[in-house]
């Protein structure tokens, strides 16, 4: 197959990308900046405007569209102002794109969050019994925001006029992956040094998904002509924040996790440039649709996962040491 992915540089980009090459299909994409001499295909696009880039769109199998500004950053009027647009702006430019193509792809996936769904303690949020945000209790007022841009990112892939296109809104966790700079790596650089501990109590839930299961749900979204509609990317069994960080602690053979207050997740969100939404905020997330499909998950359970992921982690940094000192 054909597969176009727009804003395809990003982690998750890469590691999409490595796999489908690796299974023998043509990959290009779509970036605001050329990559020569890279093993993908890059064609320069602005995310906003239909352009010369189009022509990619046109005669395609697939398009995966994972355009967007990354969420970790402060939560200022400007920063948001860029989350929305680029998301919004990237996903009508994809619709029209496939709107115009004389052969359009007959699959168009769409990246969208699970943040979508509300701050909850009380229940999990399935596809089709799951409470979408906005306004809840004991939620900040400016959460709201992360569900605009979640929504309007779905509604923008909802409106296009593609009536040959099956579309598929990615309703995404955090994907955990070794990678450098990715969200693991950054949880990894807090438990290492014994900073791991749980956040203001630590009751809110995380959903999570292995980087290889949500290669392998993608796979099958790609493939599978009878989905279509919102599907959550996320392993079947989220969990407290305390347990998740206890589980990494012991992948890593931490002993101490030092709790941190409200106040001082803050203070560390302020000096890490970013919002203390992504690590309060309870996503108690699970992938309804994909359980009913019998989809086999590798690593249902994050205890799993953590060793798995901090094997690999410290297999890639010895390999980038030993390749330093040749």
């Amino acid at each position: 197959m054909k597969i176009v992915i727009p804003g395809g540089r990003g982690q998750l980009g890469a590691v999409l990308s490595s796999a489908l090459r690796s299974r023998g299909h043509d990959v290009v994409v779509l970036s605001r900046k050329a990559s020569p001499g890279t093993p993908t295909r890059v064609v320069e696009w602005d995310g906003r405007t239909i352009g010369a880039w189009a022509r990619e769109v046109d005669g395609a199998d697939a398009v995966i569209n994972l355009a967007g500004r990354s969420v970790s950053c402060r939560y200022t009027r400007a920063h948001l102002r860029e989350m929305i647009d680029s998301r919004i702006l990237s996903t009508r430019a994809v619709g029209q794109a496939i709107e115009r193509a004389l052969a359009p792809p007959r699959v168009w996936l769409q990246m969208s969050t699970a943040t979508i769904y509300a701050h909850r303690f009380d229940g999990a949020n399935d596809e089709a019994t799951g409470l979408i945000g906005g306004g809840e209790k004991g939620a900040p007022d400016y959460w709201r925001f992360s569900i605009d841009i979640a929504t309007g990112w779905e509604r923008t892939q909802a409106e296009a006029r593609t009536p040959d296109t099956r579309r598929v809104a990615l309703r995404t966790a955090m994907v955990m992956s070794p990678a450098r700079g990715g969200t693991f790596d950054l949880l990894l650089r807090l438990t290492r040094p014994g900073l791991g501990g749980s956040v203001s109590g630590g009751r809110q839930f995380m959903s999570w998904i292995h980087d290889a299961d949500f290669v392998r749900a993608t796979l099958l979204l790609l493939e599978d002509d009878g989905i279509e509609g919102p599907v959550n990317l996320a392993a079947p069994v989220p969990l407290p924040q305390r347990e998740f960080m206890s589980h990494l602690r012991s992948a890593w053979k931490t002993p101490v996790g030092l709790p941190a207050t409200r106040w001082m997740a803050e203070l560390g969100a302020l000096v890490m440039r970013t919002d203390t939404e992504l690590i309060l905020k309870s996503r108690r997330v699970v992938p309804g649709r994909l359980l009913g499909w019998g989809f086999p998950f590798l690593f249902p359970e994050w205890s799993g996962a953590a060793h798995d992921l901090v094997t690999r982690w410290r297999r890639e940094r010895d390999r980038g040491e030993s390749g330093a000192a040749a």
